[in-house]
């Protein structure tokens, strides 16, 4: 498979390095005390003063990337390993940006990529399911590392860093698209297929239980995602596409708002 390992590999510790610094210096702390080093033997195997050494490791103190690595090598760690572990503590993101989202949008194969990544399509499922080649993937993966809504990791892999709960921006470029290109074609279905199903159901229910009902909704959304998740690992011919559009709103379709009395006549009927 094509690969991008080794400039992907040094852009992503330079990234990690400069926004995650403090978070490397105190991982490499804990690795200190556990393997029983002080800092006045790390100095000896570096070749430096224990008081340069103390001066990195203190607050605020100025540890390069190289340094870092002279560092792991000391303490016999594997840089990649220590980068991906602090990575991997980030808080993930519940929704993105502006700009990431039009960065997405503006590009209809990095879209598609996107939304992949984001229901966690394995890489070589893409490849098989989408007229892509592995140059074209690859592309879409570092555009999408740089955007910091993946990581990308040797081998191609990925680790998504959006968290469960994520969701487009309500008014944003994504969810513009969707409106425009995606629900009339969704809904202009007859939802009478195998396992396929169409509610709309109105009523009238107490403010204080509606979010108990989005709550419940969402919890379906959820358990779709973790079964599509868990399926993984059938075969291509057991697995069908579905796809789920979940929604709530306070809201009245044109043909009731048209014959809604208003609201002083509503209350005075007996």
């Amino acid at each position: 498979m094509f690969n991008a390992t080794g400039g992907i590999l040094r852009r992503y510790f330079q990234g990690v390095a400069m926004s995650t610094t403090a978070d490397l210096v105190s991982l490499l702390k804990a690795e200190l005390k556990a393997a029983g080093m002080t800092y006045a033997t790390l100095a000896e195997a570096l070749g430096m003063a224990e008081s340069t050494v103390k001066r990195m490791f203190a607050k605020g103190g100025d540890m390069p990337l190289s340094r870092i690595d002279e560092i792991c090598r000391v303490l016999r760690l594997d840089f990649a390993d220590l980068a991906r572990r602090v990575a991997d503590t980030q808080p993930l993101l519940l929704e993105l940006t502006l700009a990431q989202e039009k960065a997405v949008v503006a590009d209809r194969t990095l879209l598609v990529v996107a939304i992949s990544v984001i229901s966690q399509v394995p890489v070589e499922e893409m490849l098989a399911t989408y007229a892509l080649s592995e140059a074209e993937l690859v592309r879409c993966l570092t555009q999408l590392d740089r955007l910091g809504i993946i990581e990308l990791r040797v081998g191609n892999r990925y680790r998504l860093k959006v968290a469960k709960g994520f969701r487009w921006l309500p008014h944003g470029p994504v969810m513009a698209f969707f409106r425009k290109e995606v629900l009339h074609d969704y809904f202009a279905g007859g939802f009478d297929g195998e396992s396929e199903m169409l509610m709309v159901v109105h009523g009238e229910i107490g403010r204080g239980l509606a979010n108990s009902f989005r709550e419940r909704l969402a919890r379906i959304g959820q358990d779709f995602s973790n079964q599509h998740l868990a399926d993984q690992k059938l075969p291509a011919e057991q697995r069908q596409p579905y796809t789920i559009v979940i929604g709530m709103r306070s809201w009245l379709m044109q043909a009731l708002r048209e014959m809604h009395r208003p609201s002083e006549s509503r209350n005075g009927l007996k």
